[in-house]
């Protein structure tokens, strides 16, 4: 009569558990370095957020600052220029979205969803014209904000795109105010 092993399937499924195991374990290993190369670099991550000295900036004047490779325009707007955008309708915006990261995504387009303070003053935003990403004029243009000289593109003292083949308002980026004196972008 043979003798029946009881034993020897189950020894031959550790085996099988103990190959597979030992494999998946090399393989995650190896594909390990591959994945985590894809996180930013320890560079890209410190300059994920800057602090910004405003206090140097004027009334009437404008601080252009360079942010995730983007220009960043930091204007001390007059009260000429408050009143003037405050004093724009709805009705006569190509985009009536306030473009704030801040905010909540249907924020309409009034000024004071668009500026940093309540006074309206501090006007912080991402120097890109949204037509085809060329770099507004500050000052300039039919509603006396920026113009883009590249395809014509008038924003007034809000940023709000007001004549020209651009779609939407220059846009707001991520802030805070961490004092009088500095902002913190992103």
């Amino acid at each position: 009569m043979a003798h029946v092993d009881d034993h020897s399937g189950t020894r031959r499924d550790f085996l099988y558990v103990a190959t597979g195991a030992a494999g998946a374990i090399a393989a995650g290993a190896a594909v390990w370095p591959l994945v985590n190369q894809m996180n930013p670099s320890a560079d890209v991550q410190a300059l994920a957020s800057i602090q910004v000295d405003i206090s140097a900036v004027e009334v009437g004047s404008q601080l252009t600052i360079k942010f995730l490779g983007k220009p960043v325009f930091i204007r001390r707007r007059t009260p000429e220029e408050i009143e003037e955008a405050r004093a724009v309708q709805m009705s006569e915006l190509v985009d009536t979205n306030a473009r704030n990261e801040n905010l909540e995504p249907d924020a309409m387009a009034t000024d004071q969803d668009r500026t940093l303070d309540e006074a309206g003053e501090w006007l912080i935003m991402t120097g890109v014209c949204t037509h085809l990403g060329c770099v507004p004029i500050g000052e300039a243009g039919d509603f006396g904000g920026w113009f883009c000289p590249c395809h014509g593109s008038h924003y007034d003292t809000a940023g709000r795109i007001r004549r020209g083949p651009a779609p939407e308002n220059l846009p707001i980026p991520v802030m805070r105010r961490v004092s009088d004196t500095v902002v913190e972008l992103g």
